[in-house]
């Protein structure tokens, strides 16, 4: 992926872009996204996207990763709070649900099985995971698994949810309810 353009005018255009490909993207899925409508409604250009982007499996690539890190760090992962983390996803999913929803895309028309989506700080978790089960702070097993695990129960009200699609429009009390059950059930599923 290049580097973010040295000029404030070329950073906001890439920034724009990635926010217009986003919506795009997590509304139609990478077939269905049109480059027409990405570069309308960010202001811009083909030349300029490509030449940001290379074409539109980078422009795709360059999403997640931008809303992958963007989640990551508005969400910072403690071992030891594995609830409030999950807690956080759900909240996260509430105010932004375009990654849920780019990750399902991924699924649907790129990996079928395996890794869906490549997170820079995945070995820092996985360490910070098996530290703690060293300590006995968490249940054994594989690291991998309970990271899975708690990413699926924060996800069970997502926009990909099999049964239930939260809102922001739903009353706060139902989302409370929701996350103190979330909270009590990854306590109890990661307790050693």
């Amino acid at each position: 992926m290049p580097e973010l353009p040295s000029t404030p005018r070329g950073a906001a255009t890439r920034r724009r872009i990635l926010d217009a490909a986003t919506e795009e993207f997590a509304l139609r899925g990478i077939a269905g996204a049109r480059i027409e409508r990405i570069i309308s409604a960010a202001r811009t250009n083909k030349a300029q996207l490509y030449g940001y982007f290379g074409n539109k499996d980078g422009l795709f690539a360059s999403v997640i990763a931008d809303r992958t890190s963007d989640i990551t760090a508005s969400i910072p992962f403690d071992a030891d709070d594995l609830p409030g983390w999950a807690v956080g996803i759900y909240e996260q999913n509430l105010l932004r649900p375009d990654l849920v929803r780019l990750i399902a895309w991924t699924r649907l028309e790129r990996r079928s099985g395996g890794l869906l989506l490549d997170d820079p700080e995945h070995g820092t978790k996985l360490a910070a995971l098996g530290r703690a089960q060293e300590e006995g702070r968490l249940r054994a097993g594989e690291p991998y698994d309970i990271l899975a695990l708690v990413i699926a129960m924060a996800c069970a009200w997502s926009p990909v949810s099999n049964v239930w699609a939260a809102t922001g429009d739903e009353p706060e009390g139902e989302h409370e309810r929701r996350k103190a059950f979330l909270r009590e059930a990854v306590a109890r599923a990661v307790a050693p």
